[in-house]
């Protein structure tokens, strides 16, 4: 008898398409996205899925790359979820706070029940200094920061990284605190990564790592940012960090994940690797 998975869903992480040539340097081919999302989304058509999540930089930039995007998540028959990564907000200023809404995100970070399980959405990108004008309180809290971190010496104090207000910090711990007392296993995305130690980590990824391992029941934290992926296990939580689509000439990344009581199983495509995941 085959068993059943507790969750199961879709990933895609940063297609960043836009109508422009690739980038060697980087090794970044745009225009491809936009076959690579159609054939996930065929991909997932053909299972039986809880939701799918985009983990950020849908596009790579202009507002207008939006109208092309988005219309190929029409067909897709699941639940579909996004979060916003750094690169959604490289676009006229005019719309920096509409993003949210373009990708139909409720809210900028939040949490829902899925199948018993507390899926958290965080918005790694709240305090940063691409997401918000010069002026706005956030920013100027965020450019204080991103300047302590580089005098000293950080190795994520890169532009492109942010990180969690106080604000959303405590909502989290809220969240988190619920989730023990209903007795729901928690899944945490993000766009930026906390695990492996890596330059694309949230500027304050030692603490959110440290709330996080307060809490048994988070069973993953899963995000993109870092395009060549990483993962680790600690304690009962995997961390994975999911290949970027947009990547290389002739070649796709995305996944299905299955959760199970005791293990984290991925299926992977393309660049993808599949792979099992135990608790330490």
């Amino acid at each position: 008898m085959t068993e059943t998975p507790l969750l199961r869903f879709g990933v895609i992480a940063d297609p960043q398409y836009v109508d422009a040539d690739p980038n060697p340097g980087l090794d970044r081919h745009y225009r491809e996205s936009l076959t690579r999302l159609t054939q996930a989304i065929e991909t997932f058509n053909g299972r039986e899925l809880d939701f799918v999540i985009t983990l950020g930089d849908l596009i790579d930039r202009d507002w207008a790359s939006f109208d092309a995007v988005l219309p190929l998540y029409r067909s897709l028959r699941h639940r579909a979820l996004f979060l916003a990564g750094n690169h959604d907000f490289s676009i006229d200023s005019s719309h920096l706070g509409a993003v949210h809404k373009r990708l139909g995100m409720p809210a900028p970070y939040h949490d829902l029940l899925i199948r018993g399980h507390r899926i958290v959405l965080l918005d790694g990108s709240e305090v940063s200094t691409f997401a918000l004008p010069p002026g706005h309180p956030r920013y100027e809290v965020a450019a204080a920061r991103l300047a302590t971190l580089k005098a000293a010496g950080a190795h994520n104090a890169e532009s492109w990284n942010g990180t969690l207000s106080e604000a959303q910090f405590a909502w989290l711990e809220q969240v988190l605190d619920d989730a023990v007392a209903d007795g729901e296993p928690v899944i945490v995305f993000c766009h930026y990564p906390v695990w492996p130690r890596n330059v694309h980590d949230l500027w304050d990824a030692p603490r959110v790592l440290a709330l996080l391992e307060r809490y048994p029941t988070v069973r993953a934290y899963l995000n993109g940012h870092n395009h060549a992926g990483n993962e680790a296990t600690r304690g009962a939580t995997h961390f994975v960090t999911f290949k970027g689509m947009v990547d290389t000439p002739d070649s796709t990344a995305f996944a299905v994940v299955s959760l199970y009581e005791t293990r984290l199983e991925i299926e992977g495509f393309g660049r993808e690797l599949s792979r099992t995941l135990t608790a330490s």
